[in-house]
């Protein structure tokens, strides 16, 4: 069968068009026009609530939502960021961007926090970043039972995680801050966008008026007045707001997460049993108390050559399924190696190797199983085929 485009984002439902329509036809996109009950301001209500959250300041990306969180912490200049060496680019650039140094943790073949090494490290920073990179979920009861001891804040890069829970938690509000992305590859679609959460008033009066909440604009923020009064005139702007037209999309797919998570729950977990059937493919399994939220799948090669890890991906390629091996793709944002622009920028040779092996496969999850057979197929004998060559 031909397979459809294994990249198309989640649509946009049509409860959304009539929001749309109205915002284009009165030209108020601006978030701070209203006095109040303007989109983003609704939807940083509606996510609080669904997250359990007290407050959400929307903004225009994750990474700024990472940054923000980052300066609104009040941390030194130079403070050190501890970040898995498993993340995505912006990450550690959101450190950089927040005067602060990223310190990289090692990343084991599960893709979670090594830690050991984490402990190792942790003494000499200041803030913790935990990037649940696509969906993976860390060791959260030892990493916050550390940082909590020794009084360093936790913010949650959850932009792949929205709709996971950790023993029955919702991943996001374990640390101080938990930050997430409306990006088009993500669980709810606005083509760019991010949100914070916090339980922390005084943290979130501090973000909001860095956010861009100038002038007065922050009293339009509801139940936070006695928080904003020390800090007025105090924080620099850096106009990170999302538009009222970004909130008219992302509204009206809050009420399909939880049949989105459901169904790419359904699809990774069928799509892994399938690829099992391979001695050549290894997909981590959760760690207890983990329940996933994912709309792709990884997986490591095992015992197959640099030559057929690179025939593989060829194979699968021709016949429609795009992969992507994080360390041999060229100039791939999440290869640790690739991120020039950190200082000094350390060598980790247990995620390096597992980078070199993982496997990224997209499984959007509207595909329906007839799609998701043909996907296993096509990686199977993509691995079949490889493996017939010779080592290199």
């Amino acid at each position: 069968m031909t397979l459809p485009d294994m990249h198309s984002a989640e649509a946009i439902p049509h409860e959304a068009r009539a929001e749309i329509d109205r915002l284009l036809a009165s030209g108020d996109l601006f978030r701070y026009t209203a006095d109040s009950n303007a989109p983003v301001t609704l939807l940083e209500a509606e996510f609080a609530e669904l997250m359990g959250s007290r407050f959400a300041l929307a903004v225009s990306s994750c990474s700024a939502a990472l940054f923000l969180s980052l300066k609104a912490l009040d941390l030194p200049r130079d403070a050190r960021v501890l970040i898995p060496g498993f993340t995505f680019a912006a990450v550690p650039s959101a450190v950089l961007h927040a005067d602060c140094l990223p310190v990289l943790c090692e990343v084991g073949g599960n893709y979670r926090i090594d830690m050991d090494d984490f402990i190792a490290k942790l003494p000499d920073v200041q803030a913790v970043i935990v990037s649940h990179m696509r969906g993976h979920t860390s060791d959260m009861d030892a990493i916050m039972a550390l940082c909590n001891a020794a009084q360093i804040p936790v913010i949650e890069d959850a932009a792949h995680s929205l709709g996971t829970t950790w023993n029955g938690e919702k991943i996001g509000t374990l640390g101080r801050i938990g930050c997430f992305s409306f990006q088009s590859y993500k669980m709810i679609n606005a083509g760019e966008g991010g949100i914070m959460i916090t339980d922390d008033a005084d943290l979130v009066a501090r973000a909001i008026i860095m956010s861009g909440a100038y002038e007065h604009n922050w009293k339009k923020h509801p139940v936070l007045q006695d928080a904003f009064a020390a800090h007025q005139n105090q924080w620099p702007l850096y106009n990170l707001r999302m538009s009222n037209l970004s909130a008219a999309v992302i509204r009206p797919q809050l009420p399909h997460l939880a049949h989105r998570v459901e169904d790419g729950r359904r699809n990774h977990d069928h799509v892994a049993d399938l690829l099992a059937q391979s001695p050549r493919v290894n997909v981590p399994a959760p760690l207890p108390g983990e329940v996933r939220a994912p709309d792709s799948i990884q997986f490591n090669l095992v015992d197959m050559t640099d030559a057929q890890v690179k025939a593989f991906v060829a194979a699968a390629g021709a016949n429609g399924v795009k992969v992507q091996v994080f360390g041999a793709s060229a100039d791939n944002a999440r290869a640790f190696w690739n991120w020039q622009f950190i200082p000094d920028l350390p060598e980790l040779p247990a995620t390096r190797a597992m980078l070199m092996r993982a496997c990224d496969v997209r499984l959007p999850v509207h595909l329906p199983m007839h799609t998701l057979d043909a996907v296993a197929d096509v990686l199977l004998d993509a691995i079949a085929t490889a493996t017939t060559q010779k080592a290199a």
